[in-house]
């Protein structure tokens, strides 16, 4: 039998939850979990009821010329990891001691985020550059920890 492992597992749902995003530029998926336990997950893209970037003809911050990386709050979109936030909170489901799965190196405001959450640790697919993430990370004890594929 070919059965993944639990972190392979999480990260092939989390590659699932990030097909739900919005986002032209990039898409991300988190999932948390407690005890192998999904409790939460988020995607990128408009918060509810707001018109998504492709509705609004394209992306604004490419429209503005913002280089990846830089000015995160100029965007229609609310990052995936801050969905997965958000969703708990509007269940009423604590994130503390929660492992979170991530298809994206998170910036530095998620992490800052995933850090007053209670989050454990944060495993991550691809590599996105924000320097403060990782200093964070020490800083707050929560490792950030590269998906070995």
């Amino acid at each position: 039998m070919n059965r993944p492992d639990w972190n392979e597992y999480f990260f092939e749902i989390a590659n699932i939850v990030k097909k739900r995003s919005t986002c032209l530029r990039r898409q991300v998926g988190a999932v948390a979990v407690l005890d192998n336990q999904i409790i939460a997950t988020g995607y990128n893209g408009a918060p509810k009821g707001v018109m998504h970037c492709e509705d609004r003809g394209g992306c604004y911050r490419e429209q503005q010329n913002i280089p990846s990386g830089e000015r995160a709050e100029v965007c229609w979109g609310t990052h995936g990891e801050q969905n997965l936030i958000a969703q708990a909170a509007y269940t009423g489901t604590s994130l503390q001691n929660a492992t979170v799965y991530c298809t994206t190196y998170p910036c530095s405001i998620c992490m800052k985020m995933m850090v007053n959450a209670g989050i454990k640790e944060v495993y991550y697919m691809e590599w996105y550059n924000d320097p403060l993430t990782k200093q964070i990370g020490i800083e707050s004890g929560i490792p950030l920890i590269k998906h070995k594929e």
